[in-house]
């Protein structure tokens, strides 16, 4: 990469983060995608001060060669797309070759989730996994929380203990962009938790009896970032779901944050109420479970009833 597209990258991210709040992996994503892009340009001699729109319909058709899906041509397009417009707005350029570009857009697919009873499974499996107590509670808690709130997996393995302490009825979450919204426990998650929270607090005794410093984090760890990595959950939930019996290529902790969202609206729930817990800034994002409701009724018709039969 050239010198002065690292630097439109450098400030343009700065900028955003700033002035957006945007969430760390969003930043993360988009310094990748207009990394790929800078590079791609220099490799054909071009650079980001006189590029042209014929050059950035280039670069897509490149992915699309690649076998990139539709939502990563789609997000590296929009990450092209607000550095230009910022490079603009700052005067770098005259123009903004990258404004009138139509994006391939993201697949309509619906989200994977999970039955009652395949939910119920993985969470036995939690009970049962970990070398002693501790872990068996730390996992319990893990997965209890996460279908009981459909927090994303950043949020959860994040969660401060402060945040839990005391018994609470609700939580407070802090979000992509820095956006927090008050969750609700269920009374399985709340037990959960308190049992987390004994183990939790014999190990932070440990930890002062020997002069160090107490965790932060609801579920801690010895890493760079002080709490369980989300992909060290995403393994741990692979190994449950293989005790459970189930394919573990459909398991994530998405697939959890889904099953808790298309559970909610089967049971009666409002979709507003279903956006406020999931965070989702935008309703039609959340619109998606009544399609995969939908799905479910029609499968249950064709399945069950005597007429779909003849």
């Amino acid at each position: 990469m050239d010198a002065q597209a690292q630097r439109w990258i450098s400030t343009f991210l700065d900028a955003h983060a700033a002035e957006q709040g945007a969430a760390r992996n969003t930043q993360l994503a988009y310094a990748r995608d207009l990394r790929d892009f800078a590079d791609w340009a220099e490799n054909r001699g071009l650079g980001v001060g006189t590029l042209a729109r014929s050059d950035i319909e280039a670069y897509l058709v490149h992915c699309d060669a690649q076998g990139l899906a539709a939502s990563t041509r789609a997000r590296r397009l929009a990450a092209i797309r607000q550095l230009f417009r910022f490079a603009y707005a700052e005067a770098w350029r005259k123009d903004d070759p990258a404004s009138r570009i139509s994006g391939p857009g993201k697949s309509k697919k619906l989200p994977v989730t999970l039955s009652h009873s395949e939910v119920e499974a993985l969470l036995a499996a939690a009970r049962k996994l970990g070398r002693s107590e501790a872990e068996r509670a730390r996992n319990t808690c893990l997965m209890e929380l996460l279908y009981a709130t459909g927090l994303r997996v950043t949020e959860l393995v994040s969660l401060p203990v402060a945040a839990v302490r005391g018994g609470p009825q609700m939580i407070l979450v802090r979000g992509k962009g820095g956006k927090e919204r008050m969750v609700p426990l269920s009374e399985p998650a709340r037990e959960a938790l308190q049992i987390w929270l004994t183990h939790w607090d014999a190990s932070a005794s440990e930890a002062r009896a020997k002069r160090l410093p107490e965790p932060r984090f609801l579920f801690p760890s010895k890493g760079r970032e002080g709490h369980l990595s989300r992909v060290a959950f995403f393994l741990m939930l692979r190994e449950m779901a293989l005790q459970a019996g189930l394919d573990p290529s459909r398991i994530s902790p998405h697939v959890l944050r889904h099953a808790f969202a298309t559970h909610l609206l089967a049971g009666g729930a409002d979709l507003r109420a279903i956006q406020t817990l999931l965070g989702h800034a935008d309703v039609s994002t959340t619109e998606i479970y009544t399609h995969v409701l939908e799905e479910r009724l029609k499968t249950l018709v064709l399945e069950h009833h005597p007429l779909a039969k003849r």
